[in-house]
């Protein structure tokens, strides 16, 4: 069994499969189990710390709801109302911080996005300055590159409606809004899912390429698995024959040097890129998923959203369920 205890959480592709199939196995029995011993005492009298540099609804949600139902506590911090360290201005430094929060708590979860950095990656090396003087996990709670917790949500909830996911495909496809919405989760799921051996077809109209050395691990997973990895710029040759459809915005790589209102501009071009019925009607009885706020109407079609085949709700689930099993594997010891 792989020791995941005090194991940071980054990023899935950090961790050997056979972690993440553990995670993965620990969350179903919990949603069968939700409200049962030893679940319900695994972390009796403990403390999450949860460190919130972006707002969040379901993030906070699923992570106090995960900490309540193991029974202990999450407790809320924004930077506004600490004294951190800041460009030009005096503070907490990030080593003193997780020092001394690693004497408070059993786990610091870390969310940080776009709008709370100035340069793409500078969210991943905060997580991983925290990682490097923290003696507990840290669990990322979306960042700029990641997010580990939607990808298993993700993956958790295609198998409990497909069953076995290899040789599946899944259709990645960027729908217009006027969000401009990080590349966090579309990323973890183009890392996670070819690792299960999914068949990926990412489409996107040109201009809103994702980062390249990601997209270069991916094909490497892909070709572990001897599955398929494509990048398309038609949407409608790209749904064929799936059987799962993740139809997102997400901003261009010139987001951080443009700005968002000009990056927004960007995306009005392509208000004919939406997750439509008839699109829906050319897929293999397609599951629709996405993380979460939909934009209906733009992204995609209420009728698909909606629909019988939608499982957005179940994977929204799914993210406490994941993360009870991420907490109690990583920050407890001796409980099963």
């Amino acid at each position: 069994m792989t020791e995941l205890y005090k194991k940071h959480l980054i990023t899935t592709q950090d961790w050997e499969k056979e972690g993440l199939d553990e995670i993965l196995a620990v969350a179903k029995d919990m949603k069968k189990h939700r409200y049962e011993k030893p679940y319900t005492e695994i972390l009796k009298d403990k403390t999450f710390l949860m460190f919130f540099y972006n707002p969040s609804v379901r993030t906070r949600q699923s992570f106090e709801g995960a900490a309540t139902e193991l029974g202990g506590h999450a407790q809320f911090l924004e930077p506004k109302s600490m004294r951190l360290k800041e460009k030009g201005k005096a503070g907490e430094t990030v080593e003193d911080a997780a020092k001394v929060m690693s004497r408070y708590a059993v786990g610091l979860g870390i969310r940080i996005l776009e709008d709370a950095i100035d340069e793409y990656g500078k969210g991943e090396e905060l997580l991983r300055e925290y990682a490097k003087y923290s003696s507990i996990p840290i669990v990322s709670m979306a960042h700029d590159k990641y997010h580990p917790c939607q990808g298993l949500a993700d993956l958790m909830g295609l198998q409990e409606h497909i069953g076995e996911v290899k040789g599946k495909k899944i259709t990645m496809m960027w729908g217009y809004s006027s969000l401009v919405r990080s590349w966090s989760s579309v990323q973890e799921d183009i890392l996670l899912l070819p690792r299960y051996g999914m068949d990926f077809t990412l489409a996107y109209p040109e201009g809103f390429d994702l980062d390249p050395e990601v997209i270069a691990q991916a094909k490497k997973n892909a070709e572990a698995t001897g599955t398929k990895f494509e990048i398309t710029h038609n949407r409608i040759e790209a749904v064929k024959g799936a059987q799962v459809v993740y139809a997102r915005q997400w901003m261009s790589p010139k987001r951080y040097n443009i700005g968002k209102e000009e990056d927004k501009k960007l995306a009005l071009k392509y208000q004919d890129w939406r997750y439509t019925k008839e699109l829906d009607s050319l897929t293999d009885n397609a599951y629709y998923i996405h993380p979460m706020p939909i934009d209906r109407g733009n992204e995609v079609d209420d009728e698909v959203a909606s629909g019988s085949r939608s499982i957005v709700y179940d994977i929204a689930e799914n993210r406490l369920h994941v993360q009870k099993a991420i907490m109690a594997l990583t920050m407890t010891k001796g409980w099963k």
